[in-house]
């Protein structure tokens, strides 16, 4: 499927809520699958990639129900999972195939999880590591640290004291839940801040565990207690709407129930930098703090992005690039590696698609170099690669340029957000 995209010709108005948070969705089908007892998750994303969570889990006995936006979850307990009767589908989510990896080493059964062509390209070998180090058994299909996994179940595992080597959470989360099938304590220690919605899911669902700086402790065979748990809209989805906005002329838009989580304002702290006019209001102080935005066209100026601000706005990269082609200077993103292994290699694809929207991005090492003040960007026909990321950021793109544009292999949206294009032609009054 394409889409086709003129140019915007008035300001972007009204309100909108965007769809439920992905990472906080896919925790809380995994969690609540191993709580001992019966949860509701209110506002559950029905996106491809938290729908291969919830497949997984049905797969592993534990019965979850749809009930309009919410599904109930009827947890197994740490040691109540089945063998599955086929390997895991983790479809194109590195979250799924990642974290479950973790509940699936404390297992007393072996588990294959796979995944499309372009998670298998993905270094699983960053939790196969710590995985190992806790006496788990794992094998790549290709001994390269790559999906397919095949997890030998019933081992001892022990806690371990993980340095991590790069800020992720994803590995982080990986570790803590295999902790909780572990003997002892196993302690995570990041290099930088990374999101900490396992942590605080953890906390809610009485687990043990301490948080000190960028070190985070769990002892294991605690059973989780179950718990109702609501989900904000993903912040990393309304990322599209409030660049969008900033950059258009008499745009005021409203965003309503955004996570506001601190270890996910880090698109909100750089673009306050650049001098956007975004107020938030009626917040409201949850497990998972929420607010909604007011996003007012404003004139950006050009800031440094330092590498240890990655891990906060990992996802919204993409689309802050496009806010610095419009910004007053020369913007810099340092710390760019993790980009190159995303759902594609972002830095390559951003660079590309944006060459023929009359922009050129330059690569330098670590850092990735934008010159601003550019007035004009050309339609041309773009491809998003399978990205959703990139797919949305070229729907903004086109918005801004001149003529047509097209976009080329848009399916890949439905992994976070299916309505996208009917919610931007809402704002646009289309």
């Amino acid at each position: 499927m394409d889409w086709k995209i003129r140019k915007a010709e008035c300001g972007l108005k009204g309100e909108l809520e965007v769809p439920p948070d992905k990472s906080i969705s896919h925790r809380a089908v995994i969690l609540g699958s191993i709580a001992r007892g019966i949860s509701t998750v209110k506002n559950f994303l029905s996106g491809e990639d938290c729908l291969r969570t919830l497949k997984a889990f049905r797969d592993m006995g534990v019965q979850i129900e749809s009930a309009g936006g919410n599904i109930v979850v009827h947890g197994k307990g740490l040691s109540g999972l089945k063998r599955p009767s086929e390997a895991l589908y983790a479809g194109n989510s590195g979250t799924t195939m990642r974290i479950m990896s973790g509940v699936a080493v404390g297992q007393n059964f072996d588990t294959r999880i796979e995944g499309d062509r372009s998670l298998t390209a993905r270094p699983m070998g960053r939790i196969i590591e710590p995985l190992s180090q806790m006496g788990a058994e794992i094998v790549s299909a290709d001994g390269k640290g790559h999906a397919p996994l095949e997890i030998k179940g019933g081992k001892k595992l022990t806690g371990i004291n993980y340095v991590m080597p790069v800020a992720s959470a994803q590995v982080k989360s990986c570790v803590l839940i295999a902790g909780l099938f572990a003997s002892g304590k196993t302690t995570v220690q990041e290099p930088f801040r990374s999101r900490d919605h396992t942590e605080r899911m953890m906390e809610f669902l009485n687990a043990d565990i301490k948080r000190k700086g960028l070190t985070t402790e769990i002892s294991g065979a605690k059973e989780l207690t179950p718990k109702d748990i609501k989900i904000p809209a993903d912040i990393s989805s309304a990322a599209f709407f409030i660049i969008a906005a900033l950059l258009i002329k008499d745009s005021r838009i409203v965003l309503r129930n955004v996570g506001l989580n601190p270890t996910r304002m880090g698109l909100i702290n750089v673009l306050g930098r650049m001098g956007a006019k975004i107020r938030v209001f009626d917040p409201k102080d949850e497990v998972e703090p929420s607010g909604n935005l007011e996003i007012v066209y404003s004139e950006l100026k050009a800031v440094v992005i330092e590498k240890e601000e990655i891990p906060l706005l990992i996802d919204e990269v993409p689309i802050l690039v496009l806010a610095a082609l419009r910004a007053e200077g020369e913007t810099i993103v340092r710390g760019i590696s993790e980009l190159k292994v995303k759902e594609t290699d972002r830095v390559k694809t951003i660079r590309e698609n944006f060459r023929r929207l009359g922009a050129e991005i330059k690569e330098s090492g670590e850092d990735m170099v934008i010159s601003g003040n550019l007035k004009k960007l050309h339609g041309a026909e773009f491809d998003s690669f399978g990205d959703h990321r990139i797919a949305m950021t070229l729907a903004v793109a086109g918005l801004l340029a001149t003529g047509e544009s097209k976009i080329k292999d848009t399916e890949c949206v439905q992994t976070s957000y299916p309505g996208f294009m009917e919610d931007l032609e809402k704002l646009r009054g289309i």
